[in-house]
């Protein structure tokens, strides 16, 4: 699949999506508090959706034959889960920490976008990784420049987690994305250094999600049995940010852009 170049018009409209899907965050942000379950927090993001006539990108969505369709509007990846827990009938926990990975449609364009939030009081630890987990995220949009290199992200993303003591998780990366949620290029969170791996040059109209997951032990990940939560191998706890970005002749464009709430 080739890389796609949108024009000024195209990219608005994966703004208009990626401005529905932080609005609904917004919301999921404060429904997120001791004793509420994953499966609540999915209901809310599937009202919201519809009250904005919006289609959830998630639900539904089979990544390989044989894996069934994703169950859920929302990603919940609760602790020492890393992306894709399907929301259910846990309940959350004061101390826990949950990544809420979320899309939406509108008019046939994708946004995408992701935070961890804490539940209730966390841990030093717990909130050091989601410091540290944000800040990767800044890191890379701020190597989306014309002439960088999708390296240049995954050096920047890499190079301040690995300082801090974290880990990387090498199996997930961001993506490409527009008319479908997933689209080329891949924008690993660390460099690969064979020459063999593509690494193209960033360009304006190039539009990308960045998505650093990272874990306070080590970046070894294992599958579950429901064929889509994956967590770490360890047990230690991960954390998981992303936004939409656009390259521009000059600053990098978040699409995802925060509404209504000043956090990351």
């Amino acid at each position: 699949m080739a890389i796609l170049y949108r024009s000024k018009t195209e990219i608005e409209g994966i703004r208009r999506a990626g401005q529905v899907v932080m609005e609904i965050l917004a919301v999921l942000r404060e429904a997120v508090r001791p004793g509420v379950t994953t499966g609540e927090l999915d209901a809310i993001a599937a009202r919201e959706l519809a009250r904005r006539e919006a289609r959830s990108n998630f639900k539904g969505y089979v990544p390989r034959k044989g894996i069934p369709p994703f169950p859920g509007v929302i990603c919940a990846s609760v602790n020492d889960e890393i992306v894709h827990g399907i929301p259910g009938r846990r309940v959350l926990q004061e101390g826990d920490i949950i990544a809420v990975d979320f899309g939406a449609i509108v008019d046939g364009w994708h946004g995408d976008s992701a935070v961890t939030l804490p539940v209730g009081a966390v841990t030093a630890e717990a909130e050091r990784l989601l410091t540290v987990t944000r800040e990767a995220l800044w890191r890379g949009i701020a190597q989306v420049r014309p002439g960088n290199r999708v390296s240049d992200i995954s050096k920047a993303v890499q190079g301040y987690v690995e300082g801090q003591g974290c880990a990387v998780v090498r199996q997930y990366v961001g993506h490409g994305i527009g008319r479908a949620l997933h689209e080329e290029p891949s924008v690993p969170n660390y460099f690969d250094p064979d020459p063999r791996v593509p690494d193209p040059r960033l360009r304006p109209g190039m539009v990308i999600c960045i998505e650093p997951m990272v874990n306070l032990g080590a970046a070894d990940t294992r599958e579950l049995r429901d064929h889509w939560t994956v967590a770490t191998a360890d047990g230690s706890l991960s954390a998981h940010f992303e936004h939409t970005v656009a390259v521009t002749s000059g600053e990098p464009d978040v699409l995802t852009a925060h509404v209504a709430s000043p956090a990351a």
